[in-house]
């Protein structure tokens, strides 16, 4: 027989396993009281208003399309709020309509440089070409009369062509 020191674990190891098996279901108990308090909370305080849907807020301040973007025109750019941050489309459409905007601009400023290069060069004639495709490309797309469209006119059920299937 070994000597017992005050302290020390019995020899069997089963009253370790109760006092484990005791701790377990006192966690569990816990946790099922945590989440039944938090349940009757949310339900006498009308819900949780952070996961209510939040609908467009309407004051959405869209690129202007009908004229060259300025620094200011994207400072004032604002979006509808919804859910989860703002609306994709109203952010899609801006970065598009911006990346336009600079692709534009970044050709007309290549087409400046290239002007002012030919007359550096004494190429009068080219950077006169030049010139007047610059201002033909600014001058608004109102001024050139579009061409008419003919007229639709359907077929007669008699005169359809057949469809060739390939």
């Amino acid at each position: 027989m070994t000597a017992r020191v005050a302290g020390s674990p019995p020899e069997s190891g089963h009253v370790n396993i109760v006092r484990m098996g005791q701790l377990l279901l006192f966690i569990v108990v816990a946790l099922v009281v945590a989440t039944i308090v938090f349940g009757v909370t949310v339900l006498l305080s009308g819900g949780d208003s952070g996961l209510t849907p939040v609908e467009p807020d309407g004051r959405a301040v869209p690129l202007p399309s009908d004229r060259p973007l300025g620094e200011d025109d994207i400072s004032r750019t604002k979006f509808d709020t919804v859910f989860r941050g703002y609306r994709m489309a109203q952010v899609d459409q801006a970065l598009q309509r911006a990346a336009y905007d600079i692709g534009y601009k970044g050709e007309l400023i290549s087409v400046l440089e290239a002007e002012v290069t030919a007359l550096r060069d004494g190429r009068l004639d080219d950077a006169d070409a030049l010139r007047r495709a610059r201002e033909a490309a600014l001058a608004p797309a109102a001024s050139v009369p579009a061409e008419p469209e003919p007229p639709v006119v359907p077929m007669a059920p008699s005169e359809e062509q057949p469809v060739e299937k390939r």
